[in-house]
């Protein structure tokens, strides 16, 4: 008998490299995926319900539950930003796939969370993938939850790097900061990857021929929904490649030890020009008056990657499929 899998639920917006991070979840003997629950970000919530009912199609896992998660943020915020320039108008690059002939479940995905983590106390990871909107909806549905889940891995800020979505912030976070700022304070074991570990993760031009000349079925699924993602990067960073940001947030999950984490406080900025900034406490200096970050649980933030075993582990798991 190997290791007992570990049971994962993605929070996802998919978005093309969240597809990306299903396949390889989905190909990666390791996991057992529990769920998928859905969130604004890439696209609306509705659509990315309909996108990850899709994937779930396309990789022949349909026992795979979908819940729908929040439309709005936690603040009860409808102005949401949504980047569908960066995935397509549909998140998949324009591929106006057929509509997906199965449905979300009754439940949604604050609760599937819960009653999941419940179920499996200290063993569900959950891979969150876009705003915190569902983890925290969560939190604040049952005050155990940050006990009962097992870790969250979330792909969301930039470590002492400029953001995405301006310079203070990363995209996932700046989608709901409140949000945001109470997962990482929830005292829940918790491991950021920043984009400052992602933007280091890149798929080049190469890797993606090599992709479309394999038998994967994935591989070549995702290879017609690449295009927009790439001649955005081309133009937006002027690189010849595309960000591994969902799939490298997926595989820390798999194999923790592909980063190297520090160990300290993160707060997120909530208001004015540095909405969705977040701020990481080394605890290096002990501060002597009480503040806003005294006393918050410690949560762990990636500060390095090897980058070609994710790469890797990425190509070979996606070619094998």
């Amino acid at each position: 008998m190997g290791q007992p899998k570990k049971k994962i639920i993605i929070d996802t917006d998919p978005g093309i490299d969240d597809a990306m991070a299903i396949f390889v979840a989905l190909r990666s003997p390791e996991l057992e995926v529990i769920g998928l629950t859905t969130i604004f970000g890439n696209v609306y919530t509705t659509l990315a319900t309909r996108n990850a009912l899709h994937l779930l199609e396309v990789a022949g896992r349909t026992d795979i539950p979908v819940a729908e998660g929040s439309h709005l943020t936690i603040t009860k915020g409808t102005k949401l930003r949504i980047a569908d320039f960066v995935h397509g108008t549909d998140g998949l690059g324009n591929q106006n796939f057929a509509p997906p002939k199965g449905k979300a479940i009754e439940q949604s995905a604050a609760t599937f969370l819960v009653q999941q983590a419940s179920l499996y106390p200290g063993e569900v990871t959950v891979v969150a993938l876009g705003p915190l909107t569902n983890i925290a909806l969560a939190l604040e549905l049952d005050p155990d939850f940050a006990k009962k889940v097992g870790q969250i891995v979330l792909l969301g800020g930039a470590f002492a790097v400029n953001g995405n979505v301006n310079p203070a912030a990363e995209a996932n976070i700046f989608g709901d900061p409140d949000a945001a700022d109470l997962v990482f304070t929830s005292g829940a074991d918790i491991l950021a990857v920043g984009i400052n570990i992602t933007h280091q993760v890149v798929l080049t031009d190469t890797d993606r021929e090599k992709l479309s000349k394999s038998k994967g079925k994935l591989a070549q699924y995702l290879c017609k929904i690449l295009e927009v993602y790439f001649s955005y990067h081309h133009v937006a960073y002027n690189t010849a490649g595309v960000y591994l940001h969902d799939p490298t947030t997926l595989l820390a999950a798999v194999n923790p030890s592909l980063l190297t984490y520090a160990e300290g406080v993160v707060r997120v900025q909530t208001s004015g020009i540095m909405r969705g900034l977040t701020i990481f406490y080394n605890k290096k200096k002990r501060f002597g008056e009480v503040t806003e970050w005294s006393d918050k649980p410690n949560v762990k933030v990636a500060v390095t990657v090897d980058a070609p075993a994710v790469v890797e582990l990425v190509m070979e798991r996606l070619m094998n499929s």
